[in-house]
C-alpha cells in the first residue's frame, strides 16, 4: 500500500497515517468490530509508556456514555487510525470502525465519518467503496483537504494517475505547501517526472523549517522512494536512515530499507535491520528472505512461521496481501507458477511500482512472459522510472512478451 497520507484533526493539525504492514494473527487484517461494549478482543499494553493509550481510554469512556457524540467518535477513530500506523497493527482499524458504529452503514453519513470510513476501507483494499465515500465528501464539502488527499492516494494505488493528480490541486489552497507538494510529487515520481519531483519536494522541505518530527520523517521517506525511482540508491539509503533516526519503529521505512539492502546484496544487514520484529509479517517476510540468502540458522523456521500465517489468512478468506504472498511463494517456496498467479490476482487490485515489479519477476521465473503483459502495457502508458523494473521489463520482452 502506498506510503503516508495526512489526516487532519479537528484543529487542522497534521497527523501522519501510513500504509500497514500486515500481521494476520487470530483477529488481524480485516477489522474486527466488537458486537457489544463489553466484548474484549485482546488485552493491549496500556499505561504511562504511551500517553495515547491514556487518551484512548479517556475518549472511550466518553463515547461509552454518549455513543452518538460525533466529535468524540471521530476523535477516537482518528487516534486509532494513527495507532494502527504507529504499531503496524490492523486491529486498531477495527477499534476505529467500532467508534463510528452509529454512522458506519449510513451512505450519507457526516463528512468526517465518510473520510474516516474511506481511510479504513482503503487500508483493507476496499478501494471502490472508499472512493464512493470520498466522492461524496468532495461534492458536499469541497474544502475538505483530507478527503482530497485520501482520494488522490486511492486513485494512485489503482493506477488512475490523471484523476489522482487532479485531486491534489485543491490542496494548493487548502493545505500546507509541503502536503500539496508531496501529493503532486508522489504522482510525478511514478509518471516519468521523478527528477523534477525530487527537486520540487527537496525545495519545499528546505522552505519548511521547524517541521514536527512526524512530518520530517514523512518527507524524508518520500524523498527516499523518489530516489529509488531515479536509481540513486545511496541517496535513498541516507534518507531512510534519516527517517529511522526519527522513528526507529516505522514498519514501512524498515521494509523499504530492508528491500534496498536485499537489492544491494547485503542480506546480513537486512536481517539485522528487521531482527526481532516477527510480530509484523511484512517485516518477517524480509527477515526470512534475508536469512535464506545469508544461510542463517533461523531461515527455515521463519519461513515456516510466515507460511502458517498465510494459511491462516486463507482460512479467513483474506486476500489483501497477495503481493507479499507472491514474494513468499516465489522466493521462499520456489513455486513460480503459483507466484505468478498471485501476482496477477494482485494486479487486478493495485498497481504500484512494487506490484509492477512482482508481476515481472514472477513472469520471468515462471517462463511465462505473456503473464507480464499488463505490467508492460502499464509501463508504456505511464513511463514509470525505476532501473530495476526497467531491467526486468527488458528481460521479459527478450523472452517474447506480446
Amino acid at each position: 500500500m502506498k506510503r503516508s497520507f495526512a489526516v487532519f484533526g479537528a484543529t487542522g493539525a497534521l497527523i501522519l497515517v501510513g500504509a500497514l504492514f500486515f500481521r494476520p494473527k487470530a483477529s488481524a487484517d480485516v477489522p474486527r468490530v466488537p458486537q457489544s461494549d463489553s466484548e474484549v478482543l485482546e488485552r493491549l499494553p496500556t499505561g504511562a509508556s504511551d500517553p495515547r493509550e491514556t487518551e484512548r481510554a479517556r475518549l472511550g469512556s466518553m463515547l461509552a456514555a454518549h455513543p452518538d457524540d460525533l466529535r468524540t467518535a471521530t476523535t477516537l477513530a482518528r487516534l486509532d487510525i494513527q495507532l494502527s500506523r504507529a504499531r503496524s497493527d490492523p486491529r486498531y482499524l477495527g477499534y476505529a470502525q467500532a467508534a463510528l458504529r452509529p454512522w458506519w452503514d449510513i451512505p450519507d453519513a457526516p463528512p468526517p465519518v465518510l473520510v474516516l470510513r474511506a481511510t479504513i476501507r482503503q487500508s483493507v483494499h476496499d478501494f471502490d467503496r472508499a472512493l464512493v465515500d470520498l466522492d461524496r465528501v468532495v461534492t458536499v464539502s469541497p474544502d475538505d483537504a483530507q478527503a482530497w488527499i485520501t482520494r488522490s492516494i486511492v486513485l494512485a494505488v489503482r493506477g488512475r494517475y490523471d484523476e489522482a493528480k487532479a485531486s491534489c490541486r485543491p490542496l494548493e489552497r487548502l493545505a500546507p505547501v509541503l502536503v500539496s507538494t508531496v501529493c503532486e510529487a508522489s504522482i510525478d515520481a511514478v509518471t516519468g517526472s521523478a527528477g523534477p519531483a525530487y527537486e520540487r519536494l527537496s525545495t519545499a522541505i528546505a522552505k519548511s523549517p521547524g517541521l514536527p518530527p512526524d512530518e520530517s520523517e514523512w518527507a524524508a521517506s518520500t524523498l527516499a522512494e523518489i530516489a529509488l525511482r531515479l536509481g540513486r540508491d545511496a541517496d535513498a539509503e541516507q534518507k531512510m536512515k534519516a527517517a529511522l533516526a526519527i522513528d526507529p519503529d516505522d514498519a514501512y521505512v524498515l521494509g523499504m530499507y530492508a528491500d534496498l539492502l536485499l537489492d544491494l546484496d547485503r542480506p546480513a544487514e537486512a536481517a539485522k535491520l528487521v531482527a526481532g520484529r516477527t510480530d509484523n509479517d511484512g517485516l518477517l517476510l524480509r527477515l526470512a528472505i534475508a536469512e535464506a540468502r545469508a544461510h542463517a540458522p533461523d531461515a527455515a523456521a521463519h519461513a515456516d512461521l510466515l507460511g502458517e500465517r498465510f494459511d491462516a489468512s486463507h482460512l479467513r478468506g483474506d486476500s489483501v496481501h497477495r503481493r507479499e504472498e507472491a514474494r513468499f511463494v516465489l522466493l521462499l517456496r520456489g513455486d513460480a507458477r503459483a507466484a505468478v498467479a498471485l501476482a496477477r490476482a494482485n494486479w487486478d487490485v493495485q498497481k504500484e511500482p512494487a506490484d509492477v515489479r512482482i508481476l515481472l519477476e514472477t513472469a520471468l521465473a515462471a517462463s511465462d512472459p505473456a503473464a507480464a503483459a499488463p505490467a508492460l502495457a502499464f509501463l508504456a502508458e505511464h513511463h514509470l522510472e525505476d532501473p530495476r523494473i526497467a531491467d526486468l521489463a527488458a528481460r521479459v520482452r527478450k523472452k517474447g512478451a506480446p
